[in-house]
């Protein structure tokens, strides 16, 4: 309204004035703007003759500020005199009738914020999107009233009250003209969807409607029709009734399907210096007889560029071809693929990493300055900088400078390495125990893992140091090592022991890592009970163990705290009698496997497959607590730890010689923002001494598991039930963990 007025009310103001020359400008009523601000404003300057037409000018900019409601000039005495009315500044916003948590949010869509100024416009502008937004939630007849307070001079508080409507609820939908699918199809796809009979309960559905995704839900069916080769399908837009009486809504889409194609004729147009057209074909999705699939096509040009990109072409084009045979049913697909210019890497830009220094993260890059663009190098290098363990997520980005030349920028998000931890725990056997700990993968940011700690309980007392530079001075040696002191109290003997180890390894190519270790311990046995005493195992006195452990492994995973891909093998034996008393071989390999089912089926689900396999062989001196034991978590899940062995006649655990384990694990999002999953697994082992299969048990159970727990370390708790318990097995139905993964 004053935006339409105010050249009249200046002309008006301006009637009186004399052709004569300003002395001075002065500004009345300023508060959020200053007097050197407003003079750059206006254009006028003490000097200047009065002039009618340039005071109305002035009027005119000091309106487009926005900040005035009322503007008008006076001169007295050669002095000109702006009088100004500033809009009220809204210095607080008070949001009620929504949860705490969406009040930010729905402020900022709805475009408020402290500090704005004051406007009648923009107020019912917020008021309109606040009521359109939640409508678009499924809110409908929704009411948003906003009374304003003022503050001090100038200021105001703006209360916003919001009253919900009411939900819609979908009771049918229709899909007119579709012969070959039906909602039971389309439903995982959509976002609005047909309410059911107690659609209020977890895993049913409510059946509300979600407006601002109706014409998204028409894009999934159509999406859906291409994946499974219905090229000509048409789906029209969506239809909405809704009923205010009762707010229920019916919902309907008008669909053509037309005919199913069948994949005719692949052909791959490129340059053979670069990669034949049969090899990219060989790890072809869509194949010559396959149904056609929008969704298969996509893969197979990724596979494309990756294979192109893997040759240095980083910037390639790969442009589809799909001709249609209506008479036939028949999609002959060519490939066009445009390589570019061979790409080199120009610069690596390193950011993110307050803490890890440049050279940590720099060493487990596969591309470096002046080296020609992979795109194996590159996942090749994400993934073994998620690997380590200190970052929560890695990204590198190329950005193309020239035709030829690219940055890399290696974003890192750094995980927090260090955790000081500390329980209190009770068992029937252990009685109450007292544990403590403080450890870092990433002490200082160098990527040296450095660890202490103390459990204490009535039946045990262990303590421990350890560190592990996994790269000596940025080279591919590793070197770690441990002290340890142990007194237990097991059921049938106590052990007390003293020892530690060196362990040097070193990184053969990228996923490869052999070591070697030494170990050293001092055991004393004590308080054998009388089932054990016959034992030529195991004898009351001093057993010192010096052995050498040689291993090896592989480990391509893409991540260390949750992987959803690659594998990890290790074999290893140790070697005891190197001057020592106890005299043994002891033979292990364990094999991990890791499968993310997110592409196949569009959900976050793991699959996991781990096994175990160990062998223990008596050289002369075989002590039972050197032996195998199965049990507990890292083998069967459900019994005790430790305690499925074979027993002498005494019922005595006497420990076996050959072990195998093996689970079977689905994790899935339980609190994606944090990362907790829920997982469900079965677990199965055997043990004995002249065969594997002597003793097997196995079990099921589900749980929880943290892979970056506040504390620092994955946190997992289970609970398992035994399968086929037998009697005088030790059963357990709650397990935890601090520190172990999968």
């Amino acid at each position: 309204m004053i935006r339409k007025i105010f050249p009249i009310l200046a002309l008006l103001s301006i009637t009186t004035l004399q052709a004569t020359t300003i002395k001075d400008i002065q500004f009345d009523g300023l508060i959020h703007i200053s007097d050197a601000i407003a003079k750059e404003i206006i254009n006028i300057k003490s000097g200047d003759t009065l002039d009618p037409v340039a005071v109305d000018e002035s009027i005119k900019k000091l309106y487009s500020q926005q900040y005035f409601e009322d503007i008008w000039v006076e001169e007295k005495s050669g002095i000109l005199i702006y009088h100004l009315k500033e809009k009220p500044v809204i210095a607080k916003v008070e949001l009620s009738g929504l949860s705490k948590e969406k009040n930010e949010e729905t402020l900022q869509r709805a475009g408020i914020k402290k500090g704005d100024i004051y406007d009648e416009t923009k107020i019912k502008s917020v008021k309109n999107r606040i009521e359109k937004d939640l409508e678009s939630k499924g809110y409908f007849d929704s009411v948003v009233e906003i009374e304003n307070e003022a503050l001090h001079s100038g200021s105001i508080q703006a209360s916003i009250e919001v009253n919900k409507g009411e939900n819609i609820h979908i009771k049918e939908i229709k899909f007119y003209g579709a012969k070959d699918f039906g909602y039971k199809d389309f439903k995982p796809y959509l976002a609005n969807k047909k309410e059911q009979s107690m659609g209020w309960f977890f895993g049913r559905d409510d059946g509300i409607l979600k407006a601002d995704q109706l014409k998204v839900d028409a894009m999934r069916i159509k999406e859906f029709y291409l994946k499974n080769g219905y090229l000509d399908a048409v789906v029209g837009k969506p239809v909405l009734r809704t009923h205010f009486d009762d707010y229920s809504a019916s919902l309907s889409y008008k669909i053509e399907e037309g005919i199913q194609y069948k994949v005719g004729s692949v052909e791959v147009i490129i340059d053979e210096e670069i990669t034949t057209s049969d090899t990219l074909k060989e790890n072809f999705k869509l194949k010559s007889g396959d149904i056609f699939s929008v969704e298969k096509l996509r893969r197979d040009m990724g596979k494309i560029r990756e294979a192109v990109s893997n040759k240095g072409y980083a910037f390639s084009n790969v442009t589809p071809d799909v001709k249609q045979d209506r008479a036939n049913g028949i999609a002959n697909i060519r490939y066009v693929v445009k390589p570019n210019e061979k790409v080199y890497v120009n610069n690596v830009t390193i950011s993110g990493n307050s803490r890890t220094v440049d050279r940590v993260i720099r060493r487990e890059l596969y591309l470096t300055e002046g080296e020609e663009f992979s795109q194996k190098d590159l996942t090749d290098s994400t993934n073994a900088l998620k690997r380590t363990g200190y970052f929560n997520d890695v990204k590198i980005t190329p950005k193309q400078i020239e035709k030829d030349k690219m940055d890399l920028i290696v974003n890192v998000d750094e995980a927090s390495t260090g955790s000081i931890m500390g329980g209190i725990s009770y068992g029937s056997y252990d009685g109450l125990g007292v544990n403590a700990g403080i450890s870092d993968r990433n002490f200082l940011g160098s990527g040296i893992e450095v660890g202490m700690d103390i459990d204490t309980s009535e039946k045990t007392l262990r303590g421990s140091l350890n560190f592990f530079n996994p790269r000596v001075f940025d080279s591919l040696y590793s070197l770690g090592g441990n002290v340890f002191k142990k007194d237990f109290d097991y059921y049938d003997y106590d052990e007390k022991s003293i020892g530690g180890s060196l362990k040097l390894g070193r990184k053969i190519g990228r996923h490869l890592h052999a070591s070697l270790t030494y170990l050293y311990e001092d055991i004393e046995l004590t308080d054998v009970s009388e089932s054990l005493q016959d034992s030529i195992y195991y004898q009351e006195g001093r057993i010192i163990k010096s052995a050498l452990a040689p291993s090896i492994s592989y480990d391509n995973t893409d991540d260390y705290y949750l992987p959803r891909s690659g594998v990890n093998i290790s074999a290893g034996f140790e070697y005891a009698g190197l001057n020592g008393d106890a005299k043994f071989l002891r033979n292990t390999l364990s094999a991990k496997f890791y499968y993310g089912l997110d592409d196949l089926i569009d959900y976050d689900l793991i699959f996991r497959l781990k096994g175990r396999v160990s062998t223990v062989n008596d050289r002369g001196d075989l002590p039972l607590n050197e032996k195998l034991y199965l049990g507990g978590m890292g083998t069967v899940r459900g019994f005790k730890s430790g305690t499925l062995s074979p027993r002498n006649d005494e019922g005595a655990l006497v420990g076996a010689k050959k072990m195998a384990a093996g689970s079977i694990e689905f994790s899935l999002p339980l609190i994606e923002s944090v990362q907790m999953r829920i997982l469900s697994f079965y677990d199965y082992g055997m043990t004995g001494n002249d065969k594997f299969n002597e003793i097997h048990r196995s079990s099921i159970g589900a749980g929880i598991e943290w892979a970056k727990s506040p504390l620092g370390v994955p946190l997992q708790l289970f609970y398992a039930k035994a399968l086929d318990d037998e009697e005088g097995d030790r059963t357990s139905k709650i397990e935890f963990s601090l520190g172990r993964r999968f």
